[in-house]
Parts: C-alpha cells; sequence; structure tokens
C-alpha cells in the first residue's frame, strides 16, 4: 500500500531519525506534502533534502508540540502522522513538568489534533525503555510483544513515553469529525544507533580525553541489540503502509511492536567499541568499579544530590537506574514486525556498521580539536 498523493507529517524532522525518515519518505513514496514540524527548523536541512525531494511540496511547521492551535493548523488536510518528537534524558537532568508537558501532554494535543482535523493514521515512536529493565535488574532474551515482565519504571523519561504510548493506543478507533475512525501504533525501537547519532559522538568524546581508550560501563555479558536508524526508518514507513492498508487497517491498530535488526547482540560498552576499533580506540577491561560499589557510589551520589536540592540543583553523571540499564540483558525480536508490518532490515549489520564507522571517523578531526583546544 502506497502513501502516493498524501500528506504526511513528520514531528521531530530534523532529530536523528526524523531526518532519516523524511529522505526515506521523499526517496521511495510520492507523497503530495510532507510537513517538517520541529522546534526549529534549520535551513541546512532543507538544503540537504533538495537532492531527492521531486515534486513533493516540503513545508516547514516551526512551534511548540504543547501548542494546540499551532497542531491543529500543522495537520489541518493531513492524512498521515509520524509522532517522533520527544524528550529524552536518562540523567534525570530534566525538571519532571517539563518533560510530561512535550512527552505526554504534547501527544494527547496531537491526538486531538488528529481527531479535530481528520487524520486518519497515527504511528508513535515509543522505545523498548516502556518495558524496563526493572530496578531488579531481570534480563529479557529474545523478548516479544507477549513477553511478560514486572516492568516498574523508574527513569521520567520511561514513565512518560508510556503514558504517552498508552494513549496513543487507547485512541485506536475514535471517530473523527468527518466520521471516519483513526487508527493508531506504537513502535518500540530498541537503542537507535547510526550516522548522526549524537550519543555515539558523546563517548567518542570520553575516549578522546581518555587517551582514546573508551570507558567500560557495562559487563560484557550484559547483551542489547541495537537497531540502525535506517532500519528504524523503514519500519515506520511500513507502520504507515499498514494502517493505510484496509486488509492490515485493523490488525495493525491499537498495537505496539518492537523494532530490533540483525545487529549482533553485545553489551553497550562492547558495541561502541566495534564501532571505534578502526579508528584507534581501545577499551578498558574492566568496569571503573566493581558493579556491587558502583551501586553503593550511585546511591551515595544520588542522596547528596537530594539533600542539596532546595539550594542547589546537581545531577549526578550516573545513577543506579541507568547503571542497570547499562548492565541487563534486554533484547528483542522483530519477528512480530515483521509478520505484521512487512518489516524486513533494509540495511545489514556490516552495512551499518560501515556507514556509522565513517561517519564517525569523518566527525573525528573536529572532535578531537574541540577537545584539546577546549
Amino acid at each position: 500500500m502506497s502513501l502516493r498523493g498524501d500528506v504526511c507529517v513528520v514531528t521531530g524532522a530534523c532529530g536523528f531519525l526524523g531526518k532519516r525518515l523524511v529522505r526515506l519518505l521523499l526517496e521511495e513514496e510520492k507523497a503530495s506534502e510532507i510537513r517538517l514540524l520541529d522546534r526549529d527548523v534549520q535551513a541546512q536541512v532543507l538544503e540537504s533534502l533538495e537532492d531527492c525531494r521531486g515534486e513533493t511540496t516540503l513545508s516547514v511547521f516551526e512551534g511548540d508540540i504543547r501548542d494546540g492551535d499551532f497542531l491543529r493548523k500543522a495537520l489541518r488536510g493531513a492524512s498521515t502522522v509520524f509522532h517522533i518528537a520527544s524528550l529524552i534524558d536518562v540523567t534525570e537532568s530534566m525538571e519532571y513538568s517539563e518533560m510530561y508537558g512535550v512527552n505526554v501532554k504534547g501527544t494527547q494535543l496531537l491526538l486531538e489534533a488528529c481527531i479535530q482535523e481528520n487524520v486518519a493514521s497515527f504511528i508513535y515512536t515509543s522505545t523498548m525503555e516502556v518495558m524496563g529493565p526493572n530496578p531488579r535488574g531481570e534480563p529479557i532474551i529474545n523478548g516479544t510483544e507477549d513477553t511478560v515482565y514486572d516492568t516498574t519504571l523508574k527513569f521520567n523519561y520511561s514513565k512518560t513515553k508510556k503514558e504517552a504510548e498508552d494513549r496513543t493506543l487507547q485512541a485506536n478507533g475514535e471517530t473523527l469529525q468527518n466520521g471516519g475512525r483513526l487508527s493508531t501504533c506504537a513502535l518500540r525501537p530498541t537503542y537507535i544507533y547510526g550516522d548522526g547519532c549524537r550519543f555515539l559522538l558523546y563517548h567518542m568524546g570520553d575516549g578522546i580525553r581518555n587517551k582514546n581508550v573508551l570507558f567500560r560501563m557495562s559487563v560484557p555479558e550484559a547483551h542489547v541489540n541495537p537497531v540502525y536508524v535506517g532500519n528504524a526508518a523503514f519500519a515506520h514507513l511500513q507502520a504507515a503502509r499498514s494502517l493505510k492498508d484496509p486488509q492490515k487497517r485493523n490488525a495493525v491498530g491499537g498495537r505496539f511492536y518492537y523494532l530490533s535488526d540483525d545487529t549482533p547482540p553485545m553489551s553497550y560498552s562492547d558495541f561502541n567499541h566495534v564501532l571505534m576499533s578502526p579508528l584507534g580506540f581501545g577499551i578498558q577491561d574492566k568496569l571503573v568499579l566493581p558493579l556491587r560499589l558502583f551501586y553503593i557510589l550511585c546511591f551515595l551520589l544520588e542522596a547528596l544530590c537530594t539533600i542539596l536540592r532546595p539550594f542547589v540543583r546537581i545531577v549526578p553523571p550516573m545513577n543506579r537506574q541507568l547503571l542497570t540499564l547499562l548492565n541487563t540483558s534486554f533484547t528483542f525480536s522483530y519477528e512480530k514486525a515483521k509478520k505484521d508490518l512487512g518489516y524486513v532490515p533494509r540495511y545489514s549489520w556490516v552495512e551499518a556498521r560501515r556507514r556509522t564507522t565513517e561517519w564517525l571517523a569523518s566527525q573525528l578531526p573536529a572532535e578531537r580539536e574541540k577537545i584539546m583546544s577546549g
């Protein structure tokens, strides 16, 4: 099922995944219009898309996702919304009210605008972190949509993403103003990596400061299976095609899907090393501290920051939940997305790794210069 002639809205269009999805839509679909919705749409983003724009109109909507009137204007006449925009924070440096406002209230306002403006399809970018890991660090190996797990969310990020996902799926089947029905689904990608990933740049910067040795923050046996950004974007396109298909719409609507690919499972730290070792980076053999001692240190830092909070807001660089996330095996299968959405990874692990490492190599001189001169 094609999106030919459709008007598609992409929120967070200038972000890591958003840019990749917009390019994919331009390359693979003949939509009549793609609307880039973000707080700030840089001119270079539009310039970078000129080579594949074809006859599709690219429209810019700059504004706040918490502004209902702005959203109604952006969605008027649209048929599909890809809701990617969100605030991501795993160090708890952001105020809860700010995160809730964007991640939950923004999603709710967007769903309401869909109903008011007769938008038929809504694809929500969730995260596997709405599942866990829980504070006990109980693992999931090759989990599916049917996996039973004692989910206890500690991060404000995870909590707000879960509430937004729940609201999205509950809105499936809502009656639109024109009498039609809204169809929604949610995608839960694992950690998204690739060319343009700022988290990889952050880890590379730490390695530069540490004399080209990457810090080990995860034990080698704590396996995760990241997903390449190009594959994550393709899964979003397949979800939109499925929601438009009368044969698939009812089966897919109201459901969530895990997104991964054929990236081999390994720990977060070893994953960084695999991507950066061709650039001359080594990695520490062991954790900075024994894991149990690391937890105690995090607990003391968190307690100290809580005591000081009435006077000054200090955010520790590591907390117990982040340490659990980095040291718990948490892998997921994409079989259901393959079966229901027709999702098959476009990029092999070899190709994804090559593209990512080449991009990191292109960024390395500037990163070194910035750090050495700083």
